[in-house]
């Protein structure tokens, strides 16, 4: 039997990858009894690690919320960055491979449709936090690194936003910009074909190119709500956080190596309907 360690269980893609690996230990930010578990926590993490002695560790732990990692540096650092260094540590000990999801924020956004080869340059401290726990996950050679972009799925993100205030007849504002989103059903699918192949090393694994406007009247169009009411816009100037304008990436390297659809955009979309 395989033994499989899920950090993140509870976030959208670790809810996805846990259903895919019921078999997995699952470590959840607060279980169910109201325990939180910290993966700042490097004595937590070797712990885990020790009990059960892993075959395969997935990280898809991160503090995401990119304006509070501008405000809170340490914090961003610690959990986005450090704590892969301890995963990576205590996988190294057991010999476990590490699959170590990232993002497209740790690129500067101002050319898109990024590749594997591409050279990082991140305008926020969200982006920069992740592009250190890359750097420790890739001094283990038994890892691999997922970078993806815009996930989405069972809790609050841009394309529930959409589905939410057009199903209330009211209008949305679409920032301008580019990225690749991906339903995190489709994100754990690849991770699980993944996994079965011999790769190691960076891939992405994200939806095709599209902007935010042209994704909100697709979703509108798929669910048959009034598209009239999609605008576009200039961020906010309450931002605290730069946003990269296009952090899209190029997925052709994982459409080769998985030989599934992942990255349709109408299929992720419709993915919500099922919800």
């Amino acid at each position: 039997m395989t033994h499989i360690i899920i950090f993140g269980a509870g976030g959208q893609l670790g809810r996805e990858l846990s259903l895919l690996f019921p078999e997995a230990y699952k470590v959840y930010h607060k279980d169910k009894s109201g325990t939180t578990h910290d993966i700042d926590n490097a004595e937590f993490i070797r712990d885990i690690m020790a009990l059960h002695k892993p075959d395969i560790v997935i990280n898809a732990a991160a503090l995401a919320n990119v304006d509070l990692c501008e405000k809170n540096n340490a914090l961003a650092y610690q959990t986005n960055g450090k704590s892969v260094g301890t995963i990576a540590k205590y996988s190294r000990m057991y010999n476990s491979l590490l699959v170590h999801v990232s993002t497209d924020y740790v690129f500067d956004g101002k050319t898109g449709n990024y590749d594997e080869n591409a050279i990082p340059n991140p305008i926020n401290y969200y982006g920069t936090s992740k592009l250190i726990g890359d750097i420790y996950a890739l001094g283990y050679e038994n890892s691999i690194i997922v970078r993806t972009s815009g996930v989405f799925g069972h809790t609050n993100n841009f394309p529930k936003f959409v589905l939410k205030n057009l199903s209330e007849g009211k209008e949305i504002n679409a920032i301008k910009g580019f990225y690749s989103p991906i339903h995190a059903r489709f994100l754990a699918m690849a991770i699980s074909h993944l996994i079965k192949k011999d790769f190691r090393g960076i891939v992405n694994i994200a939806g095709d190119r599209i902007s935010r406007f042209d994704l909100a009247k697709r979703i509108a169009q798929i669910f048959g709500l009034n598209s009239d009411l999609i605008h576009e816009s200039e961020p906010p100037s309450n931002m605290i956080a730069k946003r990269p304008f296009d952090s899209s990436l190029n997925i052709r390297m994982a459409s080769a190596l998985l030989g599934i659809d992942f990255h349709s955009t109408q299929k992720n979309i419709e993915l919500m309907t099922k919800e």
